[in-house]
């Protein structure tokens, strides 16, 4: 289940970068701040699974 949160994560952080960016070469600042929302929400989530991780050491 760990690794499947971690991945989800990573993902979210990748999705976001892409959509940030796609915005910020369209200029559409709507789509820039979605990006950079979606890349907070895979950052939280990764935050998360260390903690837990370091929970079980």
């Amino acid at each position: 289940m760990a690794h499947e949160q971690k991945a989800k994560a990573k993902k979210e952080q990748a999705k976001g970068r892409a959509k940030e960016a796609a915005g910020r070469a369209m200029g559409n600042e709507s789509m820039e701040a979605k990006g950079r929302a979606e890349q907070v929400k895979g950052d939280a989530r990764q935050a998360k699974e260390k903690v837990k991780d370091a929970g079980r050491h």
